[in-house]
Order: structure tokens, then sequence, then C-alpha cells
């Protein structure tokens, strides 16, 4: 176990439960596609706090600025919206024939965006964008990108997309107001394409080959190394959530969770274990 490690035993996983004092809490939610289901902790405290059941695939997890919490239900086509320390989900959306993988939600409109990975009938992905986080779809394409990964707003509602070409990284930019995606170039190289997220001042950009996110300024077509985060001890981490000072990040071939210092990285602060494959996570705060 890594420092201040916590063994946690999961209850029944029949149905959703949640501890009387959730609600009240900051909290840190992680989706097991290995269980498929999604994990409540306290947070930074990382005490179990809740399951949330049902799935089949949890993928993505990403918060709006309320705190509700948005889970990609990958392998039945749906996102699902949950109140914070909520059991019984407050919307489902559809995602007929496609893939859903990372999520974000715009903090400017309160728009849901989604990754689709491919659309198994064509292969090709697309991002999903959902207004208000309700009703349709509208589904935005990159010529150049062939599955898409993950998705993240900044604080001005330019949403950026990462994922793969037939045998490379690619990363584009929707600007806010716009249809068509811009690609953009970026001075790293980065192997494989991993979460992406607006950190308050640049585009982190996971490469979970590398064990690292970078930093990125974007401007117009480029985008400019700023700094990068090693995150030792990591073994597949996808997805990441950088909270504040803090940067956490499941560890699927490690089944467990760490979280480090954002931006210094190193060696892990904390680590949850008992997971069977972590894949997502995100931070919601209490109201």
């Amino acid at each position: 176990m890594g420092q201040n490690a916590m063994l946690t035993v999961r209850p029944d996983r029949a149905r959703s439960w949640m501890a009387p004092d959730a609600k009240k809490a900051d909290l840190l939610y992680i989706s097991d596609l290995g269980t498929d289901d999604v994990y409540v902790y306290s947070y930074p405290e990382g005490v179990l706090k809740g399951t949330l059941t049902g799935f089949n695939r949890p993928w993505g997890l990403c918060v709006d600025k309320a705190g509700k919490v948005f889970v990609t239900d990958e392998g039945a086509f749906r996102i699902l919206e949950y109140a914070h320390g909520g059991t019984k989900p407050l919307a489902t959306l559809k995602d007929p024939g496609e893939d859903p993988g990372g999520c974000s939600v715009d903090p400017t409109t309160g728009d849901l965006a989604v990754a689709n990975i491919s659309t198994p009938a064509t292969y090709p992905g697309d991002v999903a964008i959902y207004k208000k986080a309700r009703g349709t779809r509208k589904t935005h394409k990159d010529p150049q990108i062939i599955y898409y990964e993950y998705c993240g707003y900044d604080n001005q509602g330019n949403l950026y997309v990462d994922g793969m070409t037939a045998d490379a990284f690619a990363f584009a930019e929707l600007p806010k107001g716009k249809a068509l995606f811009a690609n953009i170039g970026l001075n790293e190289n980065i192997r494989f394409a991993g979460g992406v997220q607006w950190d308050g001042h640049y585009v982190a950009i996971r490469d979970y080959e590398a064990n690292v996110i970078y930093q990125f300024s974007i401007s117009g077509s480029s985008g400019t190394e700023t700094g990068s985060t090693s995150l030792g001890g990591s073994s597949y981490a996808v997805q990441f959530w950088i909270h504040g000072s803090n940067v956490i990040g499941p560890n699927a071939d490690s089944a467990n969770v760490m979280f480090w210092n954002y931006p210094a990285g190193g060696s892990p602060t904390k680590t949850i274990d008992g997971l069977t494959t972590p894949w997502g996570v995100t931070v919601s705060m209490a109201g």
C-alpha cells in the first residue's frame, strides 16, 4: 500500500446506497469497470460513503458547478445524472449506437459534452453535446480523429478533445459557439490519449503510457507545453481529476486510486485500495 493507504470493504452491491451524512460532505466518485459500480468516498479523507449500482461499464465521470455528477454508461449507450450524494438518477440521457467515454460540463452554459469513443456500426466516434445536459444530442466530428477518448471545457466554454487517428495521438478544439473542430498541434509527443481537463490556467492532458500529465497553453492551432506532472507509482491511470492542489488518478492495473500534489507530482500522498478496475474519477463539492 502507498503512503496513508486505506483499505476499504465494499458492502452489498445489489442496490445503491449512501451514508446519511454523504450529502453534507465533499465527495470523490470512482467508477469501477471490474464491478460495474461507482464508489463514493469522502474527499479528501477517502472514507467509503456509498455505492451506485446498475451500470454496464461505467466509464467516464464529470461534475457541474452545482455538484451534480454525470456517469457515462458505455455498455448501455447512455449517460446518467445524479445529485450530490444521491442514489437515484435525476436524468438519463440516451446516446444510441455510441460508446460514451469521457465527459465534461461547460461552466458557462451547463451543456454536457461526451466523447463517444467509437460508433460500433461505423467505427469513427464523435462528440455529443447535450444542451443544458438535457434532450437530444448534437454530434460533432473531427475528420482526423477515429477514436475519441476524453474532453474538457475551459473557463470560457471552449471544448478540447483528444483521441487517436489510425496510429497516432490527435487533439482538437471546438471553440465556443462554433460547429467545427480545429485541429491543434502540440510541441510534446503524446503517445496515447488520456484525460483532458482545464486546471484553472492551462489545458492538462494525460499521456497514460508515460504516466505524465502535460500542461499546455493554447494559441490558435498550436499548443505549447508549460509544465508537466509525473504521477509516480501510477499504473494504467487513464483518467484523472484535478482539484486545487490535488490530482487524483485511478490505477486500473493496480486496483487502487492515488492522490498526488498538483502540479508538483512525484510520489503519491494517499492511496485508496480495495477496488477492482477503477477507471473514472471526479470530485463533487457539497453545496
